[in-house]
């Protein structure tokens, strides 16, 4: 089995030529591989870079209740051990009063490919879908294939890419950060204090759990001073009580000037 280093759902190499009768919106994304290098462990590092038709974006991980989640399968991959997408710093878009986040134009996506047995090459196969949105939002589904082998110099356009992750936590300011967990009906409602200087502009926020198979609303969002409140409402896709994991639980705060990834949300 495939271990997976990351649940990064665009972690693709090359876009194999999707077949015309399988999705009309397909060419309305183009793909390709940076070149890359191995780092000291052995792992590729390389990058995919997306690039959209005129008018049309594409999801980050947490897309948003407007948008599609990527999803990938790396069955059928040759020499692989796991796969870890490194996402950059994502925008948030409103269309017809929903919100959703991701990216427009195009994005490089950084990819770290960790290989069973370094010294020899990987050979990718996956099944990738993302979700892609002008004034409909539809999902593509692509066949990819690429074989990784012994690579050179870094390449300045992957490590750009790397830089604009958001900040971790301390490096971003956060001081502190606590969560108040209260019980509804059908779930929770997690409301979390950071403190932190001001990320500059409207900020927003994105907060997600370990668990794929627990929902998390759009979160509402406002500052007190050095605290940014961050408020939302989780429920399990099958309707049953779930504990929540604190230590799984992943903020991000989105704003003008910088973002910030914080991972745990302890008790108040």
């Amino acid at each position: 089995m495939i271990r997976t280093l990351a649940l990064c759902a665009l972690a693709a190499l090359p876009f194999a030529t999707a077949p015309a009768q399988a999705n009309p919106y397909a060419n309305k994304v183009e793909a390709t591989v940076l070149p890359g290098w191995q780092n000291e462990r052995g792992d590729h590092v390389t990058a995919l870079r997306l690039v959209l038709a005129p008018g049309w974006k594409t999801y980050w991980r947490s897309p948003g209740d407007a948008g599609i989640p990527p999803e990938f399968d790396w069955r059928g991959s040759g020499n692989l051990e796991g796969v870890a997408l490194h996402w950059p710093t994502p925008h948030v878009f409103t269309q017809n009063g929903m919100r959703s986040v991701g990216y427009k134009h195009g994005v490089t996506l950084p990819i770290t490919v960790r290989p069973l047995e370094p010294d020899k090459p990987v050979e990718l196969r996956g099944q990738i879908q993302i979700g892609i949105c002008k004034d409909i939002c539809v999902p593509v589904s692509l066949d990819v294939t690429s074989l990784l082998t012994d690579s050179g110099a870094k390449n300045p356009q992957i490590a750009a890419a790397l830089a604009d992750q958001p900040m971790e936590a301390r490096k971003g300011g956060v001081k502190d950060v606590r969560c108040e967990v209260s019980a509804t009906g059908n779930g929770l409602i997690v409301r979390a204090a950071v403190i932190l200087p001001h990320a500059g502009g409207a900020e927003d926020a994105v907060m997600e759990t370990s668990d794929p198979q627990v929902w998390v609303s759009e979160p509402v969002t406002r500052r007190t001073g050095d605290t940014l409140w961050i408020e939302a409402e989780m429920e399990h896709v099958s309707g049953r009580a779930f504990a929540l994991n604190r230590s799984g639980v992943r903020l991000t705060v989105l704003g003008s000037t910088r973002a910030v990834d914080i991972t745990g949300c302890p008790a108040k």
